[in-house]
């Protein structure tokens, strides 16, 4: 009894423990930017005094955009505990406040969508930058392997990408003491070079950095844009959130995260006062002698870990995103039944190999990827401040005056990088801007397209009044006794309208199952649906049922969950002894109106490469039956 008693604390992680998990997952890539965001800042050549600065400006900005805006106040503003751009947009702006004012949530669901869309961009640039400037370190040990750096990192991205549809849940159990690892050997080999030279310390005064902005004038943009990497993690940061809690992840950055990158920022620093020559490469040039090659082979390590985080993330924001309506059905696999986060997409991480690979090979070096990086991530980083406001307003209930200058100096900070980055265009940093581009089109496409399927199925015959007819006038659609044994299961999106599927099955077979079901999923405006509120289940006349089955954004609804849920309100469904039928449409341009030209093609591109519902839902192919008809768009 005993013994029972002491393990039922272990049931449940505590928050130590989940705070070292956070650690892998949370901020593998701001854990990860000492490698490259402090050596991009010198490239163009840094004196003492300009030292002094950019290391004031580094720790000023992780304390202002990280500490202040995100792990104090975003984090405060969640979906049913998930974070990330798309819940704050379906917080803000949920369906039943949109018929409030339309059109500014018209405006602010396009500013949370082009967000969102640029994240694509920062995720196919981060684990090429994170991993090309941690087998970089390499060069520092041997310069003989200078030859072999971009191969080795093609090599690198190749396996991670690969081992994919394995899953991260074995990998992610030793993630955290990884990191854990990592954080203290960036303090600690800081500390080091900080105690040969604790002048640096100045530079915790927020006017060293205000002077060097000051002094420099025009000049300091080309640095903001590279200072602007060391917290190009603060939106995976929010995104996380729902895995770990607000709890975890604050403990982690305030005890851990944030004093090791100080540390370690300030060491390079007192690094540069010292030895000039270590501009080349300040990072790796912190370790001396034999910590050198495990400092490289641990920081490789480190990112790629930071490389699975965001990449986990990108699937976890494609799955969200088609759920809301904004892309087509993709195949999703679960790569671990006891976890419902860990899912694998096929075609997205293909996409994102291919890119990241020709990225490397594009650019070469992470100086060079350094010039294309941050441009994506200041405008997402703008457009959460954005959607914060309203939150803060609408939710929170701050006076207008207190949330528009709380926001308004994140916007103006952010404004300032962004125009800093832009400098970046010409220089790459075009590639994540039409990485961004390009999915904000293809998500705003599909979504209007949709609507306008949708706008003309409302045409049809309201459920209650189809029931009532064929009621009037069974004979001539249901010869009794001899009816179809079984159950029959028709699929529609409207909650209201008959399936188009009966109306083609009853107007070509002319008969009924024995018992007939109208299945209608609705994703709800919250991450996941629990209990009661999962199903309901309506009574209609001659033998049928309507199941309304709710899901969240953040889960994958198939037939098999939803007869789970189905058996535990009693209801029975038995795949052996029912019959699928869904309708589809066979999408066509439409002569004068409809979706604009330069969307037609892509929207009829992506409607007919998507995944069939069947397939999605997990539907036995040999009971189940697809009915066509055109739709014009």
């Amino acid at each position: 009894m005993n013994s029972t008693t002491k393990l039922q604390p272990s049931a449940s992680p505590s928050l130590s423990l989940t705070a070292l998990a956070a650690l892998g997952v949370v901020f593998g890539d701001i854990g990860t930017s000492p490698i490259y965001a402090f050596k991009q800042c010198l490239s163009a050549g840094a004196s003492g005094e300009d030292v002094f600065g950019i290391v004031s400006l580094i720790i000023w900005s992780l304390v202002i955009l990280i500490s202040i805006k995100y792990v104090t106040l975003v984090l405060r503003v969640d979906n049913q505990g998930e974070g990330g751009i798309l819940a704050l947009l379906s917080v803000v702006f949920p369906e039943g406040r949109q018929k409030e004012s339309p059109r500014m949530a018209a405006i602010m669901t396009a500013v949370g969508l082009l967000g969102a869309a640029l994240l694509y961009g920062d995720g196919v640039i981060t684990p090429a930058i994170s991993v090309l400037s941690s087998v970089e370190g390499l060069e520092v040990y041997s310069p003989q392997l200078s030859p072999w750096l971009v191969p080795l990192t093609v090599v690198i991205l190749a396996i991670l990408f690969a081992v994919q549809r394995k899953g991260s849940g074995s990998v992610g159990k030793v993630f955290g003491s990884i990191m854990l690892v990592w954080f203290l050997c960036l303090a600690i080999f800081g500390a080091v070079h900080l105690a040969q030279h604790p002048a640096i310390l100045q530079a915790l005064n927020p006017w060293i950095g205000l002077r060097y902005l000051s002094q420099h004038g025009k000049a300091t943009f080309v640095v903001l844009g590279s200072v602007f990497l060391s917290v190009t993690g603060g939106e995976a940061l929010y995104a996380d959130l729902g895995h770990f809690g607000r709890r975890p992840i604050k403990l982690a950055w305030h005890f851990l995260v944030l004093p090791a990158l100080c540390l370690n920022y300030l060491g390079q620093g007192a690094l540069i006062l010292t030895t000039p020559a270590a501009v080349r490469n300040p990072f790796f040039l912190l370790f001396h002698g034999p910590a050198l090659l495990p400092m490289v082979l641990l920081g490789m390590a480190a990112t790629i870990i930071a490389s699975q985080a965001l990449i986990s993330g990108i699937f976890s924001l494609t799955m969200q995103a088609g759920r809301m309506g904004y892309l087509p059905r993709l195949r999703i696999l679960h790569t671990n039944a006891a976890m419902e986060g860990q899912i694998y997409i096929p075609p997205v991480n293909a996409v994102l190999a291919a890119a990241c690979i020709g990225i490397v090979l594009g650019f070469r070096s992470s100086a060079r990827l350094g010039a294309a990086y941050g441009v994506a991530v200041t405008l997402t980083m703008l457009t959460t401040t954005v959607l914060f406001f309203f939150a803060c307003t609408k939710l929170r209930r701050w006076p207008l005056w207190q949330a528009g200058l709380v926001c308004g100096i994140f916007a103006a900070i952010e404004s300032i990088f962004f125009a800093a980055n832009a400098l970046k265009i010409l220089h790459g940093g075009w590639l994540p801007l039409c990485i961004g581009g390009l999915l904000f089109y293809l998500m705003t496409t599909w979504k209007m397209g949709r609507q306008i399927i949708l706008g003309e199925m409302e045409h049809a015959t309201p459920l209650g009044e189809f029931l009532e007819s064929l009621s009037n006038n069974r004979s001539e659609h249901r010869i009794l006794p001899e009816r179809c044994p079984g159950t029959a299961v028709y699929l529609t999106s409207s909650r209201w309208l008959v399936p188009g599927a009966l109306v083609q099955n009853l107007k070509h077979n002319h008969v009924l199952h024995e018992r007939n079901i109208v299945l209608t999923i609705v994703t709800d405006n919250v991450p996941r649906c629990r209990g009661e509120s999962r199903l309901e289940i309506e009574t209609l006349p001659m033998d049928f049922y309507h199941l309304i089955v709710h899901y969240g954004y953040m889960e994958l609804p198939t037939m098999k969950r939803i007869i789970r849920s189905a058996a535990a309100r009693d209801f029975d469904l038995d795949l052996k002894t029912t019959s699928f039928f869904l309708g589809g449409q066979r999408v066509v341009p439409k002569k004068g109106s409809g979706l604009p030209a330069w969307r037609e093609a892509a929207f009829i591109f992506m409607s007919r490469n998507g995944q069939r519902a069947a397939t999605s839902l997990g539907m036995p192919s040999d009971r189940t039956v697809e009915i066509l008809w055109e739709a014009e768009v």
